[in-house]
């Protein structure tokens, strides 16, 4: 029981926090409101936080749903969460070390930003693609459907529940305190913690993609 919370909770950190990259996004918020106040600030921490668990918590709830309705089986759909895991955090692990693409980044959606008010952006484009984008969504979706082959169990829903309270506590820290972070950890600090975290995405793509695999194999029948 105690295996299934805890293999659970650290399969959805693991292998979401890197994609979500809540220290370089908020980064990256905070270079798009470089005037707000620490209350303006913690609202804004607060909301995206909010909108980030309302879509990491549909895409790891009904993702295998809509799965299940298109008659994609468990092994392919964990061949094919394996590629997308381990393709990501390969991508990580070869990202350029300098800042191009997070400034590129906040370019493309600087414009969409620029007008309204400041609760208006925390969704668009704040939050989606910002915060959590297509990458996370299908992430998420790929890990929710990761489930024990036992079964699901309680401890299982636990660690799903304790892995979303993680990562959103992140999130909100992470935005929140952005300017202390980045005279905390600085541009190295940041590359090292974000290095690690891909290699071990990396390995969860590899080790989905691998069971995916072994199921597939043994259902085949060998003549």
């Amino acid at each position: 029981m105690l295996k299934d919370f805890t293999q659970t909770a650290l399969l959805l950190i693991t292998g979401l926090f890197p994609i979500i990259n809540p220290i370089g996004s908020a980064f990256i918020v905070l270079s798009m409101v470089p005037r707000t106040t620490p209350a303006e600030r913690t609202e804004l921490a607060w909301r995206i936080t909010t909108n980030s668990f309302a879509i990491l918590l549909v895409s790891l709830l009904m993702g295998a749903y809509v799965l299940t309705f298109f008659g994609i089986s468990i092994p392919v759909l964990r061949v094919a969460g394996g590629m997308i895991i381990a393709v990501a955090g390969w991508n990580l692990l070869q990202k350029p070390d300098d800042d191009d693409s997070a400034n590129e980044k906040a370019q493309e959606v600087n414009s969409s930003a620029a007008g309204g008010s400041l609760a208006a952006k925390t969704f668009y484009p704040l939050t989606l693609p910002l915060m959590v984008g297509p990458g996370s969504i299908s992430v998420a979706i790929a890990l929710g459907t990761s489930s024990p082959q036992e079964g699901l169990s309680a401890m299982h829903f636990l660690g799903v529940a304790a892995a979303l309270v993680v990562l959103c506590a992140s999130i909100y820290i992470c935005m929140r305190f952005a300017d202390t972070l980045e005279r905390w950890l600085g541009a190295g600090g940041t590359k090292i913690v974000m290095r690690l975290f891909a290699l071990v995405t990396f390995c969860i793509g590899m080790q989905l993609l691998w069971v995916g695999l072994s199921d597939l194999l043994g259902s085949v029948k060998w003549r």
